[in-house]
């Protein structure tokens, strides 16, 4: 049975002062495993990658796998626009002892399918790693269709993808195309349990963040075929899953942890920007009928 199952987070990256706050980062880590969480996801677009320095990156995956220290795996977020890139932060995470890559498709320039197989074949030729491949088409322009994943999913250490699309159609053209032992993470915590229904493998979370025990029970129970359970906690998690998007990812996970009092540094990088005040007070309204505050 593959590692790559369960609830992984997204981690948040904390920053202090316009840095990476360190302490606070091992503070998240520690929660998160704490809370049942199968697997951390550092410098994905929750942690905000897009705004790193590559330095920052590095480090923050270094950080998280000395943190972690095998007690579940990390999947390092090195997914960029340009392929060359993509092969430098890949490498990097190896080389760090990442357990695998998470890598979004190219962002802004909009390659063809041929594009996007070409992009990853390269990364997966120059490094052995397994590799997670990300779909998002909302923030990427750019929607990789299942026939191109299927033919990744031939290249040995192309092992799964982390479908965002929130489209079950596409989800269940994946899997069917798909070796089976392809694995096929939601990546959108609102149709985790659905996605784990027709044959995923579990979920990349945002929601994580903030209810780790949750959605790693809610995951648990799915794969274990309790449906029962895991549709109580879905339904539980469902006003807090609606909550995380009140505002653009990550900047609703990183206030409520700031509300949790979990980070000081609840403010995003820019171009990112805080919640309006009225926004804020919604939110509170729902962590605390979820009893986080």
């Amino acid at each position: 049975m593959s590692k790559f199952r369960g609830a992984y987070v997204a981690i948040v990256t904390p920053f202090t002062d316009g840095k990476v706050n360190e302490e606070e980062l091992v503070g998240l880590i520690e929660f998160q495993l704490k809370g049942g969480t199968h697997g951390i996801v550092p410098c994905g677009t929750t942690g905000e990658s897009a705004t790193m320095s590559h330095a920052e990156h590095h480090r923050v995956v270094e950080l998280t796998i000395k943190t972690v220290a095998g007690r579940v795996p990390v999947v390092a977020g090195t997914g960029s626009n340009s392929t060359s890139e993509s092969i430098e932060l890949t490498r990097h995470a190896k080389a760090a002892g990442a357990d695998g890559a998470l890598m979004i498709t190219p962002y802004y320039n909009k390659p063809s399918q041929e594009g996007l197989y070409q992009h990853f074949k390269a990364v997966a030729e120059a490094v052995d790693i397994p590799i997670i491949l990300y779909n998002v088409p909302s923030r990427t322009s750019v929607n990789m269709l299942p026939e191109t994943v299927a033919r990744l999913a031939q290249i040995k250490n192309i092992v799964g993808i982390k479908e965002a699309t929130g489209d079950l159609n596409q989800i269940s053209e994946v899997i069917r195309l798909c070796p089976p032992d392809f694995i096929v993470f939601s990546g959108d915590d609102f149709t985790c349990l659905a996605t784990v229904a027709i044959g995923g493998a579990g979920v990349i979370s945002v929601t994580s963040n903030v209810a780790p025990a949750d959605m790693a029970q809610m995951m648990d129970a799915a794969l274990a075929g309790d449906y029962a359970k895991a549709r109580q906690l879905h339904y539980k998690l469902f006003p807090l899953i609606k909550a995380m998007f009140f505002d653009t990812n990550p900047v609703p996970a990183k206030t409520s942890l700031a509300l949790m009092g979990r980070i000081t540094g609840a403010n995003p990088r820019q171009p990112l920007w805080p919640m309006t005040a009225a926004r804020v007070e919604d939110l509170k309204k729902v962590l605390v009928a979820y009893g986080l505050i």
